[in-house]
C-alpha cells in the first residue's frame, strides 16, 4: 500500500528547520504485515528529542530513514501468528520490542533487549525486515516504529493495548514522553515516600517526571530549567519549588533548601553540564539517575572518593526501566485517576506538512510535547 510519511535524507542540516527543510513528506511503498507483525493506523505522535537527535545528527542511524517513535493509532491487519491483536484494538507503540528470550529479557528487563537494540540501530524491525521503499530503494524504519506516517507496520511487542476512549493524541504521550519520565522515577530511581527530588530539564520526559515524584508521594519536588515560562507551570503539576538553572548559586539554593541535597534527581536534559549540576545538587547517599541522551562519546568526570566515600549512585535510565505491558496500563490508571495529568503536557496540535517547524520550536525549547495528528 501507498502511504505518507515524514522521511529523513541526510542528518545534520542547518537550521532553521522551516528553511532547510530535512523532512521531506512523501509516498512511501508499505508491504503488508509478515508473520509475527501488525499494521497500524497511525492517529497521533509525539515530537521527541530522540527524533531530534537524528536530525541534528547526534545519535548516527542508516540513511534514509521514516522517523517518529512515540505514538498512538487502530490495528488495521495483523500477519499470521499474531494472536495478541486484532483489527480494530487501539494501541500505544512503544520504541524498543523486546524478544522476549535474550538474558535482559528473561531477566525482567525488556528496554535493554540485545536484538531490539541491534536492529533500531540498523534500522529493521526486529526480525530484521524492512517494509518501507522508496521507488524499490529501502527506507529504513526509526525505532521498530516510523511514526511520522498514516500507517506503519511494526512487530506486537512494540503495541501496548489500550482502552478505546483515552484521546489519541493523549494516549501517544504514554508510549515514550511518560514512560521514560515517570519510569525513571518510579522504576529505575523507586523513589521513596517523603522524599526530596530534583529534576532537571523541563521538556516533555522532564516534566512527566515532575508528575511521576508528585504520584510517587515526594514530599519536595523540585524543578530545574532555564525557562521562567517551564517552570512556572512545573508548578501546575507538581512541583514543590523552582529554581533557574542559571541563577550563580543554583546548586547551593537547593543543597540550602534540602539540608543538603535532595534524595533523588534526574538529569533529562541531555547535557553533560545539566548531570554534573544533578550529581552535584544530590546529598550523600543519594541518588542520580540520567535519561538524558547526550551526543555520543560525550563523558562525566567524576570524582570516585567521594561516589565511594558518600556512597552515592549515579544510574542510567532507558525507557524508564519498564516493562512496557506492566507499566503502560499502571501509569493510565493513574492517568485516569488525575494523578498523572498527562493532557497538560500537550503544547500543539499540528499537520504532517507542519513537522519541520515544529521540530524548530522542540529545538528552541518553545515546546513541551507537540503532536502530530494524522
Amino acid at each position: 500500500m501507498q502511504i505518507r510519511a515524514a522521511v529523513l535524507h541526510q542528518m545534520g542540516r542547518p537550521t532553521p528547520y522551516a528553511q532547510s527543510r530535512p523532512l521531506t513528506i512523501q509516498t512511501l511503498e508499505l508491504a503488508p504485515p509478515g508473520p509475527g507483525e501488525v499494521l497500524v493506523r497511525i492517529r497521533a505522535a509525539g515530537l521527541c528529542h530522540s527524533d531530534l537527535s537524528v536530525i541534528d545528527g547526534n545519535r548516527a542511524r542508516p540513511m534514509p530513514m521514516a522517523l517518529g517513535h512515540e505514538a498512538a493509532g487502530v490495528v488495521v491487519q495483523t500477519g499470521e501468528t499474531v494472536t495478541r491483536f486484532k483489527a480494530g484494538d487501539h494501541v500505544v507503540m512503544t520504541f524498543t520490542p523486546s524478544c522476549g528470550h535474550c538474558l535482559p529479557c528473561a531477566s525482567g528487563r525488556p528496554a535493554l533487549c540485545e536484538p531490539g537494540a541491534a536492529a533500531s540501530g540498523a534500522g529493521t524491525l526486529i526480525d530484521g525486515a524492512i517494509r518501507l521503499a522508496d521507488h524499490d530503494h529501502p527506507v529504513y524504519h526509526h525505532l521498530g516504529v516510523s511514526a511520522f506516517a498514516d500507517h506503519a507496520v511494526v512487530s506486537p511487542d512494540s503495541l501496548v493495548k489500550i482502552d478505546p476512549d483515552i484521546p489519541f493524541d493523549e494516549a501517544a504521550l504514554f508510549g515514550c514522553a511518560v514512560m521514560t519520565g515517570v519510569g525513571a522515577v518510579i522504576n529505575t530511581a523507586k523513589v521513596e515516600l517523603g522524599s526530596s527530588v530534583a529534576v532537571v530539564g523541563l521538556g516533555g520526559v522532564g516534566l512527566a517526571a515532575i508528575m511521576g515524584a508528585y504520584a510517587a508521594g515526594a514530599r519536595r519536588v523540585i524543578a530545574v530549567d532555564l525557562s521562567d515560562e517551564k517552570l512556572d507551570f512545573a508548578r501546575t503539576i507538581g512541583a514543590t519549588d523552582t529554581v533557574n538553572a542559571a541563577a550563580p548559586d543554583a546548586i547551593d539554593r537547593i543543597r540550602a533548601m534540602t539540608g543538603g541535597g535532595v534524595d533523588y534527581a534526574f538529569e533529562m536534559a541531555g547535557s553533560i553540564r545539566a548531570l554534573d549540576s544533578a550529581v552535584a545538587m544530590t546529598r550523600r547517599g543519594g541518588t542520580t539517575v540520567t535519561a538524558g541522551l547526550p551526543p555520543g562519546g560525550a563523558t562525566l568526570p567524576v570524582d570516585i572518593a567521594r561516589l565511594v566515600g558518600e556512597e552515592r549512585a549515579l544510574r542510567g535510565s532507558y525507557m524508564g526501566s519498564c516493562v512496557p505491558t506492566r507499566d503502560i496500563p499502571r501509569f493510565i490508571a493513574l492517568y485516569r485517576e488525575g494523578r498523572l495529568p498527562v493532557d497538560k503536557l500537550l503544547s500543539a496540535r499540528l499537520k504532517l506538512e507542519d513537522i519541520n517547524e515544529g521540530f524548530d520550536k522542540l529545538r528552541e525549547a518553545k515546546a513541551i510535547r507537540q503532536v502530530i495528528v494524522m
